[in-house]
């Protein structure tokens, strides 16, 4: 595994997987729109950087064949980015995912990696939620992501390892950051405004800091086929409520308030990471207070300017602006 293809590599996660990569000596490809700036990714001999569309169909021919491993994290994330325009996230989302794993197939790629998502399960009442379980998406986001695993559960072969990670949501500090995100959102009110507001506080959300997510895509690069292949494992850290989440940012910051707001959205969503520690070791290494100190840090090193205003931050807002279609 020398050469690693990355789709949405200037992207939250990309931005810190990236580098790390580079490190460990591999020559990385990304393609991306790089809607965020081209400036999140370092310059580097070994990095390919391309400015372009995953639903370019000719360009998947013309980039992936030649790779050990693609990475697929590429997408319109989030539900709120969806329902601006469904049409556009069917066709990021779902369209170019069959074209993609059949280029990267035929083209002798040995390891294929998807970026599923925790919110395939929909809402569940088990204390639990574990890899077996049926799958209930609730929105357009999730149900494509449920449909692109089944999709690439068809493509697995011995000569082709095919890995499905359904990741919590991710917090932390990135050069391509996002203030959209439950930690994120909350840590930005906190320093920023000096209180936090919570909806509801019941609601558990899972979350899964950023240097775990990337050191997890760094790990399963090196693994052995068989202890990978037509996997499908949870990564999480330990589920917590989201009252819990904002006293953990609070502990953090210092003394703010805590608001909390009645809400008619109580979505709770819990899973289990025990498969993928008994399976392959993986075991988070980062607190949620890790995430809200790093995320401290930058704001107060002057690395994060106008956090509510600007539109970098915040998926939607970004979306909107540029009209993306």
């Amino acid at each position: 595994m020398r050469k690693i293809f990355i789709t949405g590599g200037a992207g939250y996660v990309g931005a810190v997987l990236v580098p790390k990569l580079l490190d460990k000596g591999y020559y990385v490809t990304v393609l991306d729109l790089m809607i965020y700036g081209e400036d999140v990714l370092p310059k580097h001999d070994n990095l390919n950087a391309v400015k372009g569309d995953i639903r370019d169909i000719e360009l998947l021919k013309k980039l992936i064949p030649g790779h050990d491993a693609v990475i697929h994290l590429a997408c319109i994330s989030n539900d709120p980015s969806f329902e601006l325009n469904p049409e556009l996230g069917k066709s990021i989302n779902l369209d170019p995912f069959e074209p993609m794993v059949r280029i990267a197939k035929e083209g002798k790629v040995a390891r294929f990696i998807y970026a599923s998502s925790s919110s395939v399960y929909g809402i569940k009442e088990e204390p639990n939620v574990t890899e077996d379980m049926v799958l209930e998406p609730l929105t357009d986001y999730s149900i494509f992501k449920a449909d692109c695993e089944k999709i690439l559960k068809k493509h697995e072969s011995d000569d082709f390892t095919c890995l499905t990670i359904r990741p919590a949501t991710v917090c932390g500090y990135s050069p391509r950051l996002r203030l959209d995100l439950a930690v994120n959102i909350l840590t930005n009110f906190a320093v920023n405004k000096g209180f936090i507001k919570v909806f509801g506080g019941e609601q558990k959300r899972p979350n899964i800091h950023i240097q775990d997510m990337t050191d997890l895509y760094c790990m399963v690069l090196e693994l052995p086929h068989e202890k990978i292949h037509g996997k499908i494992f949870n990564a999480g850290y330990e589920n917590f409520k989201m009252k819990e989440i904002a006293q953990m940012v609070k502990n953090v910051v210092g003394d703010i308030e805590i608001r909390t707001e009645p809400t008619d959205d109580n979505r709770s969503y819990h899973i289990s990471s025990e498969l993928i520690k008994k399976e392959i070791g993986f075991e988070p290494q980062h607190s949620i207070e890790d995430a809200v100190r790093e995320l401290k840090n930058a704001f107060d090193e002057g690395l994060i300017q106008n956090s509510f205003e600007n539109e970098k931050y915040f998926n939607v807002k970004l979306m909107q602006n540029i009209n993306l279609h």
